[in-house]
C-alpha cells in the first residue's frame, strides 16, 4: 500500500495535480489557501489586493511582532476596498478554493489547516473527496486518525480553536496507526522554525495522546521550515511531511 502525504499546500495547484501520482490515495493535512507568502511578497490574497510593498509592511510588522501595528495597518487598508473585508476575503478565497480542489487527486482523504475556511470546503468537495476532523477511517487496512485546525495565537488565523476544543478532537480518536495533524505535537525542537526564527504552537493534547497510545506514525505539517523534522516517542515515528508549497512533493508512506 503507498499513500501520498502533503500539507500546506497554499494554492501551489499545479504540483498537487501530480501528487497522486503512482499511489493508492492521497492524504492532505491543511492549510489549502495562500493568504501572504513571506518568501515572495507578490503572491497571495493579501498581495493581490493591496500590493507586494503593503504585504511586506505587514510581514515586516508581524516577524517583528508587532501585533497591534499590523492590525491597525490592516484595517486600514480593508476600510479602503468599501464594503465588509469578509466578502473581499471570501470572494478571493472561493476563487483559490475553485483551482485547489479541482486539481486535488482522488481519492483524498482531508483535514483542516488552521488558514482554512472549513464552512467553505463543501461548496468545492468532489466525490472521491473525504473530509475527517476528529475521525479515523480505514485505509489499507491501517487505522488513520485525522484532527484538523490549529491553536490560539497572535496571529489570529482563521480557522484556531481553543485548547480544550482541539483536545476532544484527539480524545475523539482514539487508538490508531497512524495520527494525521495539521498541527505538530508539542516538541520544541518540531515547533521552531529556523527561517520564520520562531516557535510555532504544537498541541499537548495531541503529545499525550501519542505517549499513551503509541501510534506506528504521527504525521504533521504547518512549521514549514523545522528545526528537525522527525523526532520519535516510544514507538512512534513523528514526521513533519513538509511544506508542499516549497517542496512540491509529497511524502511517501508505504507499508
Amino acid at each position: 500500500m503507498r499513500v501520498h502525504v502533503v500539507s500546506d499546500v497554499h494554492g501551489r495547484t499545479d504540483a498537487l495535480a501530480r501528487a497522486g501520482e503512482g499511489a493508492d490515495a492521497l492524504v492532505c493535512l491543511g492549510d489549502l489557501i495562500l493568504f501572504i507568502d513571506y518568501d515572495d511578497h507578490s503572491r497571495g490574497i493579501f498581495a493581490e489586493l493591496f500590493g507586494a510593498e503593503q504585504a511586506a509592511r505587514f510581514i515586516a510588522l508581524r516577524t517583528a511582532k508587532r501585533f497591534g501595528e499590523a492590525r491597525e495597518m490592516s484595517a486600514a487598508l480593508w476600510a479602503s476596498l468599501g464594503g465588509d473585508p469578509r466578502d473581499h476575503i471570501e470572494h478571493a478565497v472561493r476563487r483559490q478554493y475553485a483551482e485547489i480542489f479541482a486539481a486535488m487527486p482522488i481519492p483524498a482523504y482531508l483535514t483542516h489547516g488552521n488558514v482554512d475556511l472549513p464552512r467553505l470546503w463543501p461548496d468545492y468537495l468532489r466525490e472521491g473527496h473525504r473530509v475527517l476532523d476528529g475521525e479515523t477511517v480505514e485505509i489499507g487496512g491501517l487505522r488513520f486518525g485525522f484532527v484538523g485546525g490549529g491553536l490560539r495565537t497572535p496571529y489570529r488565523t482563521p480557522n484556531e480553536i481553543d485548547d480544550e476544543e482541539f483536545a476532544r478532537k484527539v480524545e475523539a480518536v482514539g487508538e490508531v496507526d497512524v495520527l494525521c495533524c495539521h498541527i505538530p505535537p508539542a516538541v520544541p525542537e518540531l515547533l521552531y522554525d529556523v527561517v520564520a526564527r520562531r516557535f510555532e504552537r504544537g498541541s499537548e493534547a495531541t503529545l499525550e495522546a501519542i505517549r499513551r497510545t503509541q501510534p506506528r506514525y504521527a504525521l504533521f505539517g504547518h512549521v514549514h521550515q523545522p528545526l528537525s523534522p522527525r523526532t520519535r516517542i516510544g514507538r512512534t515515528e513523528c514526521l513533519n511531511v513538509g511544506h508542499f508549497r516549497g517542496r512540491g512533493t509529497p511524502f511517501v508512506l508505504e507499508w
